[in-house]
């Protein structure tokens, strides 16, 4: 297998590429956790670990897969989405060793996993700015956070409505199960979506939805959008009469200036050990961090090195 390339590193990611001397200074292995939902102890060097969740990171946690089989040859994973919901389920249920999460496990998730003798430990290994999309033939390329709210609950149903062409607004979104669904939810919709909300089952679907209909609207993990042909991010502001932001500026997503930026989530049970935290590492360290960019997210911030340090002790 090809070993992840180095990209040319801009400013942003500074901070990242200083993280690789912190993270050396966390080898030390810690007490092995329960046995993971597969049935594997973690402490061994190779073993099969399960990784489930979230469309919006299937991509990229699979391309990190990628790059650490050049670093442990013993260790296979399995990478599948089905939603942030789906992999939290299964975490839950001890079916699965990580569960990839675009939102944070709710009080009542953490409740149910402690319960059933699972202490769910968070790491933030990337960044988005969930953009907005629209068809390239739209005309539209600026919209406020409360105009696609609106436009998302049904309130706007004409593109007219916010300087477009009189043509009926087609929504797209996920299913409810997606963690992206539930963030758009609660941070821009604010309420309930529309009725005529065609939910679909993945991000890719959402992305060829709107490439095929020139009324189009839906949102996207960046990385879905990035050198993406037929569809086109949104500026955002925060308010009418803010500045109107570029998911794909890279700064102001980081930076957290734009609207829509998140942390990626990635849930385990109980701190991990042996291949499972090598990987963790290895997603966090210089190369994994430049997988990150390449597939079109951000690396971590400060913050939350600091926060995913913790874990790995």
């Amino acid at each position: 297998m090809k070993k992840a390339s180095r990209l040319g590193i801009t400013a942003i990611l500074i901070v990242t590429l200083l993280m690789s001397g912190v993270i050396a200074g966390c080898s030390n292995q810690v007490a092995s956790p329960n046995t993971q939902g597969n049935g594997e102890n973690t402490q061994q060097e190779g073993g099969f670990f399960a990784i489930k969740g979230s469309d919006s990171e299937v991509n990229v946690v699979q391309a990190l897969v990628e790059g650490f089989a050049d670093v442990n040859e013993k260790a296979e994973f399995s990478v599948t989405g089905g939603g942030s919901g789906t992999g939290i389920a299964a975490l839950i249920n001890k079916q699965t060793d990580i569960a990839n999460s675009s939102r944070p496990m709710s009080d009542a998730e953490v409740q149910q996993a402690k319960a059933n003798g699972v202490e769910p430990v968070p790491i933030v290994f990337a960044f988005d700015g969930l953009a907005v999309l629209v068809n390239a033939g739209n005309p539209v390329e600026n919209l406020t956070v409360e105009q696609v709210g609106k436009i998302y609950a049904g309130e706007i149903k004409n593109w007219s409505e916010v300087g477009g062409e009189d043509k009926p607004i087609s929504l797209y979104g996920r299913q409810s199960n997606s963690g992206t669904y539930v963030f758009f939810r609660d941070t821009v919709v604010k309420g309930d979506y529309s009725a005529d909300m065609q939910m679909m089952p993945g991000t890719s679907q959402i992305v060829e939805g709107v490439r095929q209909d020139v009324t189009g609207i839906g949102y996207a993990a960046i990385g879905y959008v990035k050198g993406a042909s037929g569809i086109k991010a949104v500026n955002i502001a925060e308010k009418a009469g803010q500045p109107y932001i570029s998911p794909l500026d890279d700064e102001k997503v980081f930076s957290g200036i734009y609207p829509l930026t998140r942390p990626l989530f990635q849930y385990l049970n109980g701190k991990p050990s042996g291949a499972l935290k090598q990987f963790i590492e290895f997603e966090l360290s210089d190369e994994g961090q430049a997988i990150v960019v390449k597939q079109g997210f951000l690396p971590v911030t400060p913050e939350y090195v600091q926060k995913n340090l913790k874990y790995l002790k």
